[in-house]
């Protein structure tokens, strides 16, 4: 069986990985000239690390990436934490895997360090893709058609897989956008501020930090309100004047950040309604050309790190043929996935609450849960699925909790 696969993202490349581990033929098609990610932080929560540890990663991605002590939700104006949920080590403890934080460009290089070369094909546009009675195929800008007994659409929210065979691109625009930078920690060393993962929510506007890269880097993430009608795009470069402006009346730690970016780029946050369907013949869909999700649960990368697994372990099956597989894949994975693009959808809101009384009774319930010192429900849900347990049929636990 030959499985090619659109896109050398997180997720096509960690399919990769598991399909080669595996025995199984593949070939990727990536339409750059090498591999390449934005330059900002991942979060990677247990679900997802707990896959990279089956494939052998969980060493090296702890020496290059940084493990919190726990999710700091802090006060816009005077930088208190009014809810504190843990992390390490108890998540390792209740979960079985660790949280990391990692620099993008560092992780795609753990999962890609060990494919071999003559697996991928860079620089390979795609012209249109489809299946005939011979199966699967791609056909390239210069009219190359690439064939296989499976076709995974692993090309992300612009993706040519979803739109040429499952429904058109309809971007759905949220009214917000998010500005992002990478600093030296060294830069900003003298705010004292521990390695932990801190989500300060304000009026209208919110500001996301973590460290990555063993520490010597904090990414930064800040998400507000628009009216432009901005692409959906990291290229674009943000105006560092307009930024300090919005938050010139919040504690100091965001506009520290931000005047220490040599460069922030902002990109105008869609997300897409749910697929009817991943599956059409021997053709998938799977990560974000499948569920694309606003960012607010931090989960992109996850939800595309556990299809990998499933999908690949799916097609090593020898009592399966291949459209088994994918159908199999689908009913595994899309509920979950589904869940979370709504459930990102509503983060949004109380991420961004406007009226002073909403805020401070969102605040309010913060520091009465913040008392309990345990993983939320929410958590819980979210963290402990195995993708493994769910190939196997083993995840009885996990299907026991409260569906979120």
């Amino acid at each position: 069986m030959k499985i090619v696969i659109l896109g050398a993202g997180i997720g096509g490349t960690t399919l990769a990985l598991a399909l080669q581990r595996a025995g199984l033929d593949f070939t990727v098609l990536e339409q750059a000239d090498a591999f390449g990610e934005i330059g900002a932080g991942v979060q990677l929560s247990s679900n997802a690390v707990k896959v990279l540890a089956r494939l052998g990663l969980e060493d090296r991605l702890a020496g290059v990436c940084c493990e919190p002590d726990a999710h700091k939700f802090k006060d816009w104006s005077t930088g208190e934490t009014i809810l504190r949920t843990p992390l390490c080590p108890e998540v390792r403890e209740a979960f079985g895997a660790p949280y990391f934080h990692s620099h993008r460009p560092d992780l795609l290089d753990s999962v890609t360090a060990g494919l071999e070369a003559d697996h991928i094909r860079f620089g390979f546009k795609v012209e249109s893709v489809g299946e005939d009675e011979d199966g699967p195929w791609v056909c390239g800008a210069d009219g190359e058609i690439v064939r296989g007994d499976v076709l995974i659409g692993a090309d992300g929210i612009h993706s040519v897989v979803r739109d040429q065979i499952f429904q058109p691109h309809v971007p759905l625009r949220s009214g917000y956008c998010t500005w992002r930078g990478v600093i030296d920690a060294a830069d900003v060393a003298d705010l004292s501020v521990p390695i932990s993962s801190y989500i300060v929510m304000g009026p209208k506007l919110s500001f996301v930090f973590y460290y990555v890269s063993g520490g010597r880097r904090i990414n930064w993430l800040a998400m507000g309100p628009t009216e432009s009608t901005m692409r959906e795009s990291w290229s674009q470069t943000a105006q560092k004047d307009e930024l300090l402006k919005a938050f010139k009346e919040w504690y100091e730690v965001p506009t520290r950040f931000i005047e220490a970016t040599k460069q922030p780029f902002v990109t105008a946050l869609y997300d897409r309604d749910p697929l009817d369907t991943w599956i059409r013949g021997h053709i998938a869909v799977m990560g974000d050309a499948a569920h694309a999700m606003l960012p607010y649960h931090a989960q992109g990368a996850g939800q595309s790190i556990e299809d990998a697994w499933v999908l690949a372990r799916l097609l090593g099956k020898n009592d399966e043929s291949p459209a088994a597989a994918l159908r199999r894949f689908e009913a595994l994975r899309k509920d979950r996935a589904d869940r979370m693009i709504q459930h990102s959808r509503d983060a949004e809101r109380w991420y961004h609450l406007d009226d002073a009384d909403d805020v401070g009774r969102r605040n309010a319930r913060f520091r009465r849960y913040n008392d309990k010192a345990s993983f939320t429900p929410q958590q819980t849900w979210l963290y402990s699925y195995d993708a493994e347990k769910a190939v196997e049929g083993t995840d009885q636990d996990w299907q026991a909790l409260p569906a979120w």
